[in-house]
């Protein structure tokens, strides 16, 4: 399994926490088996899952000019049409990708094209299924702009564990269709706001994979 570089921290801090809580059973609970060996099924079960959430599968990108990928593995939990008030203010075509904890949190650039615009914003950390989430959670908008002028917004959504969110653009960076831009660490979502018109090859509720599902065309 590999690992994503984001991770590296909180697996050193989660196996010295485990090894801590373990030599604290061994001391004090080294009579009593059954507690032993349930506080070992613990302590295994949890490593497992900060390693499942750390990892960085290989993605097979079917390249096209004419599609937008999916930023990130998840669920579409939005699909509608909404005002977009910070960049575009005006009308756009909103798809949302929700991460549970279990989803590779790494997110991607959909499409080739050219970062115009970047911000962070500090904000609250409502659960990411909350509709205020996209405008009042911490979250990073980021605006891309294809070679025919035609752009997109994308904005990571902090959710109610999510902590973190990181994201490796500056404006005027070259976006590659499936690269890494950015992870939020521990549940969160992802939003698209795409022109009107846009073709949508996507569900409510379906499961996309980041860098591979098309969730739209141009």
């Amino acid at each position: 399994m590999t690992i994503h570089k984001e991770g590296y921290p909180t697996i050193a801090i989660t196996i010295g926490f485990l090894a801590i809580f373990n030599f604290l059973i061994n001391h004090f609970l080294g009579d009593f088996e059954i507690a032993k060996i349930i506080g070992y099924i613990l302590s295994a079960a949890l490593l497992y899952i900060i390693l499942q959430f750390f990892r960085c599968p290989k993605k097979n990108i079917s390249y096209n000019e004419n599609h937008i990928l999916s930023p990130a593995d998840g669920k579409i939990v939005v699909i509608e049409e909404v005002e977009e008030p910070e960049y575009f203010k005006d009308k756009r075509i909103q798809v949302s990708v929700f991460m549970s904890p279990l989803n590779v949190h790494i997110n991607h650039y959909p499409f080739n094209g050219l970062v115009k615009f970047v911000r962070y914003h500090k904000g609250l950390y409502l659960y990411a299924y909350h509709p205020k989430s996209s405008t009042e959670n911490e979250r990073t908008t980021i605006v891309l702009e294809n070679k025919n002028g035609t752009s997109i917004l994308l904005r990571q959504i902090a959710g109610a564990l999510a902590r973190r969110i990181v994201y490796y653009c500056k404006e005027n960076d070259v976006a590659q269709q499936g690269e890494q831009l950015g992870f939020i660490k521990f549940g969160s979502r992802v939003d698209l706001f795409l022109p009107l018109g846009t073709k949508i090859n996507v569900a409510l509720n379906q499961k996309v994979t980041g860098a591979e599902t098309v969730i739209a065309s141009w």
